[in-house]
């Protein structure tokens, strides 16, 4: 995310926000005020559902009940950080003590509501939370790591292990996506709309071409990151 204002990924693609909660008719509000943003939603009723949902969505931002069916809030945090140790997570906890907010807070959450509460203030939470996290990317490396492949953003250099790849400014602009969205199937739509900015009118077979060109650099002679996902679209992962 570069834009504080839009909330947008550098790349122009939407905020992603997971909201998980058991009560379907709240995290349907909840996910229509925040979809309201502009952002991308995807919800969860429970723990289990949420931590799957987290590693195919890659969320941005997490809204999570403290109370789950299955397991609670806390667990559902230290699994979510496993898997990404930088998202910012806002609970929703319909218990008054300070010392369930403190816990909260202390097990890594970023921010709380108790319930009952206004719409308008998760969106603002969330939003703050958001904003705290494109500043403290802007303050980070360029650098794009995946697996043993990385690209500086500022200077355009590319590596795989210690081999320095030489790439054109599309297939630059490809592999950036690629990394920037590491283990997320894109589909050749999205691909066309982010890399190229308009729509080629059915001439998709330019990412299968240029996809080919990028893997006779990035692959060749290594294990594949790169990986055809049929009727879906490619995707790029550490190489197994």
């Amino acid at each position: 995310m570069t834009s504080v204002s839009g909330l947008k990924h550098p790349d122009g693609s939407p905020v992603r926000v997971l909201v998980v909660d058991d009560e379907s008719n709240l995290t349907e509000l909840l996910s229509m005020a925040l979809r309201y943003e502009g952002w991308e939603i995807k919800s969860a009723g429970t723990g289990s559902g949420a931590v799957r949902m987290a590693k195919e969505f890659r969320p941005d931002a997490v809204v999570l009940d403290m109370m789950l069916p299955d397991f609670d809030g806390m667990e559902v945090l230290r699994r979510l950080r496993d898997e990404d140790p930088t998202v910012p997570v806002l609970f929703l906890t319909a218990r008054d003590a300070v010392e369930d907010r403190v816990a909260g807070l202390t097990a890594g959450g970023d921010d709380y509501v108790t319930k009952p509460f206004s719409l308008e203030e998760v969106v603002a939470r969330v939003r703050a939370l958001l904003r705290r996290s494109v500043a403290m990317a802007e303050e980070s490396s360029s650098m794009l790591v995946v697996g043993d492949l990385r690209l500086d953003e500022d200077s355009h250099e590319v590596f795989r292990g210690d081999d320095e790849i030489n790439l054109t400014a599309t297939e630059f602009e490809l592999l950036r996506y690629l990394m920037r969205n590491p283990k997320r199937v894109l589909s050749k739509a999205q691909i066309l709309d982010r890399v190229w900015h308009y729509d080629f009118g059915g001439q998709a077979n330019v990412v299968e071409l240029y996809i080919s060109y990028l893997r006779k650099k990035i692959d060749a002679g290594r294990s594949p990151m790169i990986h055809t996902m049929r009727g879906a679209g490619y995707v790029l992962k550490p190489a197994s």
